[in-house]
């Protein structure tokens, strides 16, 4: 017969159990939680400002969120976190310029003109791929809208501070607002050969861009004939002509699809008839034939976002060039590189660093490309993509040299607080498990990218002054 005290001892381990079971797991929201400090220094480093230079065995010192104090000897205030830096590498947190992943939505494919809608709506922070961007020193990222429309939706640029549930604390606040547009065979594929509309060919689609900026000059005008007291009643209101008239205005940046020259060159060409110039291409394979036209738009220039080494997954990317980037940098272009594909955001470093095989451009012209040009395209280079007292402290440590290709990030900080820790990665970093749900290999990214005729035909030749592999790969 079991004894009073066994009887209790199994009493008490059937207690304990049963807490165990019922016990929550450590989770990605207890490693990202709201309190994590947003105080730090980061000290002994050699600190690529991308900017000022770079200061060797320097330190940061974070407070509240932002970069209060760069240089060297920095003491720590009383009860701030100090991280050890020796050996390591602090950088800029790296601007992904063309990026879908964090949204349920892509293209609002039902009408040539859909500026009404916007992917800031359809934010998704469960979204792993925020996390993997993360894994890859990116701290920032513009969300696209697709290319299916001459005029698509609007885009949101959003800060990847991952653990958050909220869709709209993913949300970079004050950015400036930007729209969708595109050029060439994706909307004259979908609307032209699919469905026998408008725009069949790039003359079409000059003209539907053109009718609707027309459309926005006449609504503006009719909103201000109205409060000048010069029309009985206002238009009645649309959001779509809305967004227009504030890319009119130059409230609204145009971030604009397009590969061939030509193309781009018939897109300034209509904003200059329109007086427009807050524009930034994206793609633009053969930016490189007009390079000087492209630095000579209005006051400021066009940007262009391009790819290191993607073309050939359609006819009008045949005509491309690994040295795009460079010659488009050289010729005093505002040039950053993206990634487009979610998934592929981890290796921006590796693919700025590809602009040193193909262009010898220095550390600071390829580090820019991933940093302070882009931050320059989107309109927040007062807040991130440099080192600087003052901006935020979205910040990327890294093993060794950045445009190394044995670097690992260590680090990555998003507002001073920690969201990537090499040291500390779990297994599995997902916010929202579904038990009966499937996990997403890496080869379903792939095909679902290869039916949207989004592959590359790239070579993964990482050459740099930092390190060199020869690893090829053709898609």
């Amino acid at each position: 017969m079991m004894s009073a005290f066994l009887l209790r001892l199994r009493a008490a381990l059937g207690v304990l159990f049963a807490a165990l079971l019922l016990a929550p797991s450590a989770t990605a929201q207890d490693l990202l939680r709201a309190d994590a400090p947003n105080d730090w220094l980061i000290q002994d480093a050699t600190v690529l400002t991308v900017t000022n230079g770079t200061i060797e065995n320097g330190d940061i010192l974070v407070r509240d969120g932002d970069i209060a104090r760069v240089g060297q000897n920095i003491s720590a205030p009383s009860g701030i976190e100090v991280y050890d830096a020796s050996g390591e590498y602090v950088m800029p947190g790296i601007v992904e310029a063309h990026q879908h992943m964090a949204i349920s939505n892509v293209n609002e494919a039902t009408n040539q003109v859909t500026s009404e809608v916007g992917v800031g709506d359809v934010l998704d922070p469960y979204d792993i791929g925020i996390y993997r961007a993360l894994a890859g020193g990116v701290t920032t990222a513009h969300v696209m809208h697709g290319s299916a429309n001459p005029i698509g939706g609007q885009n949101e640029t959003i800060k990847l501070r991952y653990g958050v549930t909220n869709p709209d604390a993913l949300k970079m606040e004050g950015a400036p607002r930007t729209v969708k547009f595109a050029l060439g065979e994706n909307p004259t594929g979908l609307y032209g050969q699919e469905r026998n509309q408008v725009p069949r060919t790039r003359m079409g689609v000059e003209q539907v861009i053109r009718e609707a900026l027309t459309e926005a000059q006449r609504y503006m005008e009719a909103k201000q004939a109205y409060q000048n007291g010069n029309r009985a009643q206002p238009p009645p209101h649309s959001e779509r002509l809305e967004v227009l008239a504030g890319v009119l205005r130059g409230d609204i940046i145009v971030q604009c699809h397009g590969y061939r020259a030509d193309e781009l060159l018939m897109l300034m060409k209509v904003f200059e008839d329109f007086g427009i110039e807050n524009l930034v291409f994206h793609h633009v394979n053969e930016g490189f034939k007009v390079a000087p036209e492209l630095a000579a738009f209005g006051d400021n220039g066009a940007g262009a976002s391009v790819f290191s080494d993607w073309w050939s997954y359609k006819f009008e990317v045949y005509y491309s060039t690994a040295y795009n980037a460079a010659i488009l940098t050289e010729n005093g272009v505002n040039t950053s590189i993206n990634s487009d594909i979610p998934g592929e955001q981890r290796d921006l470093y590796l693919q700025a660093a590809k602009t040193q095989r193909y262009g010898d451009l220095s550390d600071t012209q390829a580090l820019k490309l991933i940093t302070i040009n882009p931050a320059r395209q989107l309109g927040i280079a007062d807040r991130v993509g440099s080192i600087e007292e003052g901006k935020d402290a979205d910040l990327a440590i890294f093993s060794e040299h950045p445009l190394s290709v044995y670097t690992k990030p260590q680090r990555t900080y998003v507002d001073g607080v920690v969201r990537f820790d090499h040291e500390q990665d779990p297994d599995d970093m997902r916010l929202r498990v579904d038990p009966e749900g499937t996990v997403e290999l890496a080869r379903d990214g792939y095909d679902r990218a290869r039916r949207h005729s989004c592959l590359k035909g790239v070579t993964h030749l990482r050459a740099t002054r930092h390190g060199v592999t020869l690893e090829n790969a053709g898609r």
